[in-house]
């Protein structure tokens, strides 16, 4: 059986990587870093964030979808310690990217390091469609 899927490809790696699969209403958005218009990363977690949320959206987006489709969330964080300490201020700014309380399931996940060391933070969500 063959199951039916959409892509969406983009990036530097983008004959390796796909950063979103849809299969019938669900779709899979693969882990999203904070880096802005050059790939650059800012030095704060906070602001990496609200960047990699911005790239959720993109990818949402090619897909005809918004964050009110997310229904759960993963964070991959490189100090959980950090991520604790600011974790007001990193769900103050979550709330004004969902533009409400967000009603998605949420893992925290503690990780040595990601693809980049400058990166603090990676997202990556799944998304339903009605």
């Amino acid at each position: 059986m063959t199951v039916e899927k959409k892509l969406y490809r983009d990036g530097p790696y983008v004959d390796l990587f796909c950063q979103g699969v849809q299969v019938g209403n669900a779709l899979y958005i693969s882990g999203q870093v904070g880096v802005n218009d050059e790939g650059a990363a800012p030095d704060d977690i906070v602001e990496q964030m609200k960047l990699a949320y911005g790239n959720v959206q993109k990818v949402l987006g090619e897909f005809n979808a918004t964050m009110d489709n997310v229904v759960e969330e993963t964070w991959f964080v490189t100090n959980v310690n950090e991520c604790m300490e600011r974790v007001g201020e990193l769900f103050s700014e979550r709330e004004k990217i969902y533009a409400k309380k967000p009603e998605v399931c949420q893992t925290l996940i503690g990780v040595s390091a990601l693809v980049d060391p400058s990166f603090e933070i990676e997202i990556k969500v799944v998304a339903l469609f009605p």
